[in-house]
């Protein structure tokens, strides 16, 4: 989404952001071509040149739902920590951990050359089966290579708590869905197919142990961005969510999101077109199998506590929306995304 000029200045204040480029010997000059690449409750993504080299700032917008600065300086040092590994990322070139110079927290990153799939596939890639199957396989080596990093070596120790992660997972997203009682008006969990026969069956099956790695968060089609020129990742992006736990929730997290055999979601929105040639969900396991040396014996039960935590926050919206905290068509659809996320844990654990 491109914005007039004289709406930069609401979104970022150039002479500030400049002179900070200044002390930091980042170019020199004005800084030209601005384009603004997100917007509206988005984190704001502006691109631009400065002195010949181009940059696109990231900063949190201006009324997160989360501590947004907080956000921002995980989200930098990830990918500071991931500088020189072959893991697809948009290149660190320098953070701002403080909110004295825009008001919040942000970071300048390389610019990525590729496009996002859900939003349209270009020729070459619409035009061969053979390209897309590539595609699939791309990002199931994009989660593998993120799940080799040794977050330890990578300075990332203290990124998120390890201890009992699996443990924690059921109860954290139970008490999530159980808070959203206090919108008024939410019908309340009754509609959502298996909700207490998923958890159940998650604290039943949770695996023993498990190696502890970097977690992007929300690993999915529409938040990797593809090569032009073949199916190759360019960039895994939208950090938002990265922590330290068990890797293979990503996996799993791909596994829940994956379109079906027609390009439809789980939540029955039409992922990307056209589908014929990009591999099965279960090719996707196989094929990060190759790249890790992890377990994946009960890779079902990453893919079904994705289903089970990712419904839970969407149905936060439609709590608010039931409150009138979010437009209700908007809560409608995520409300149906819940129930079909459900629906698709119900089918690996036989409900």
């Amino acid at each position: 989404m491109e914005m007039a000029p004289e709406s930069w200045t609401e979104l970022v204040d150039l002479e500030k952001l400049r002179d900070w480029m200044d002390m930091q010997g980042l170019e020199s000059g004005p800084l030209e071509d601005v384009t603004s690449l997100a917007g509206g409750t988005q984190n704001i993504l502006l691109r631009f040149k400065r002195g010949g080299r181009a940059f696109v700032l990231r900063r949190p917008p201006h009324r997160p739902h989360m501590n947004g600065s907080e956000t921002m300086r995980r989200e930098a040092r990830v990918l500071g920590a991931l500088k020189g590994s072959d893991v697809p990322h948009p290149g660190l070139i320098a953070a701002c951990p403080t909110d004295d110079v825009l008001g919040a927290a942000f970071y300048l990153m390389e610019p990525v050359e590729g496009f996002n799939a859900t939003v349209g596939l270009p020729p070459l890639h619409a035009g061969d089966p053979k390209i897309r199957y590539g595609m699939g396989l791309a990002i199931a080596d994009g989660a593998a290579a993120l799940g080799r990093v040794d977050y330890v070596a990578a300075g990332l120790s203290d990124l998120g708590k390890v201890e009992n992660y699996l443990e924690r997972q059921v109860k954290r997203w139970r008490s999530q869905l159980e808070s959203y009682a206090e919108y008024e008006g939410w019908a309340g969990p009754g509609d959502i197919p298996g909700v207490d026969k998923v958890a159940d069956w998650l604290e039943a099956n949770r695996p023993g142990s498990f190696k502890p790695g970097i977690i992007h968060g929300d690993y999915h089609l529409a938040n990797v961005m593809y090569r032009f020129d073949g199916p190759e990742l360019a960039a895994i992006v939208d950090w938002e969510l990265t922590t330290i736990g068990d890797p293979l929730l990503d996996l799993g997290w791909l596994m829940a999101t994956w379109p079906d055999g027609e390009g439809r979601g789980s939540t029955g929105s039409v992922g990307v077109q056209p589908w014929d040639g990009f591999p099965t969900a279960q090719e996707l396991v196989a094929r990060y199998a190759e790249g890790s040396a992890r377990d994946l014996s009960a890779i079902e039960w990453y893919a079904v506590l994705a289903c089970y935590k990712l419904g839970i926050i969407l149905e936060g919206t439609n709590a608010r929306a039931a409150a009138g905290k979010a437009p209700k068509e908007t809560g409608d659809m995520l409300h149906a995304s819940t129930i079909g996320l459900f629906r698709r844990a119900l089918g690996w654990i036989g409900g």
